[in-house]
């Protein structure tokens, strides 16, 4: 039988780095803009994500782009796929 594998879409988020102190780890935030239904107000919200980065390619205030990976620690379940410029 000839097996057919699927390519698995896995969600991808677009962050700035905001330390790269870790070894292999970068913690990246993500900013979440939305308008109140209620008031019509932009809402900004702000979210930390902790992303392997193997070749530690990334810096602090680079720009990059995460995707979902398998959990690596208690708190590291995203991985740096691609560095941007600086912001």
């Amino acid at each position: 039988m000839d097996k057919e594998y699927k390519t698995i879409s896995r969600k991808k988020i677009n962050g700035v780095v905001i330390s790269d102190k870790m070894d292999k780890t970068r913690v990246v935030e993500s900013e979440k803009r939305f308008r109140d239904p209620l008031y019509k107000k932009v809402i900004k919200t702000h979210k930390k994500f902790y992303a392997h980065d193997e070749q530690e390619r990334s810096k602090k205030g680079d720009r990059v782009i995460i995707e979902r990976a398998r959990p690596m620690s208690k708190l590291k379940r995203w991985r740096v796929v691609e560095v941007k410029n600086k912001e």
